[in-house]
């Protein structure tokens, strides 16, 4: 049973002013394209194909409203990475990620969707970037960890804890058999209850 049974698809949105009201809180999930940020979110959520609607072709540039209960939501970032994509759209893109690190009041948090066997790249380190300007809490989900033996896995985590520092904490994660789930939903109900002081 999923924790989140209220959990639902609200809006998508290609401009600031299509965003959902600045109320309550959320928690943002970045990550490259094929980091397996919507199995993670299926997974954490606990609902089969819950974040299929940032799957469908043409969504990849939006910006992806999950409501999970009254007050809370989860936000689903544009994908980012594919070398196709035309100059023109990474620059809305990156003005649109920039405007809503920005302007988001009840933004809580952000999850950061890395595939294990990659590390951290550049765009990977542009979101810490945005991040870090607005002082919001990140916290880094190695995917795929399944697909190294744990001597890598540990290994890999190390160096991303590493260059992390004091930007944000890092888990290992597999949506295949689901390791590190309690932990990353535990990690997203604390974002989610952060006081507006902190």
């Amino acid at each position: 049973m999923s924790q989140y049974p209220e959990a639902s698809f609200i809006k998508s949105a290609n401009r600031p002013d299509q965003f959902v009201a600045d109320e309550g809180a959320e928690v943002a999930f970045a990550g490259r394209s094929n980091a397996g940020k919507s199995s993670a979110i299926n997974v954490i959520v606990n609902r089969r194909q819950f974040a299929r609607t940032s799957k469908t072709p043409g969504r990849t540039q939006l910006v992806n409203f999950f409501s999970l209960r009254d007050d809370a939501r989860l936000v689903d970032l544009p994908g980012y990475g594919f070398a196709k994509v035309a100059s023109r759209m990474r620059n809305h893109w990156a003005d649109l990620m920039a405007e809503y690190f920005e302007i988001r009041a009840s933004l809580k948090g952000m999850f950061l969707i890395v595939d294990i066997r990659r590390q951290l790249t550049d765009f990977d380190r542009a979101m810490l970037a945005f991040a870090e300007a607005v002082g919001l809490p990140v916290h880094v989900l190695l995917t795929k960890s399944d697909k190294l033996k744990r001597g890598q896995a540990a290994n890999a985590l190390l160096k991303v804890r590493r260059e992390l520092g004091e930007l944000g904490t890092v888990q290992q994660f597999s949506a295949l058999n689901r390791q590190g789930e309690d932990e990353a939903r535990a990690r997203l109900e604390e974002f989610l209850t952060l006081s507006d002081e902190q």
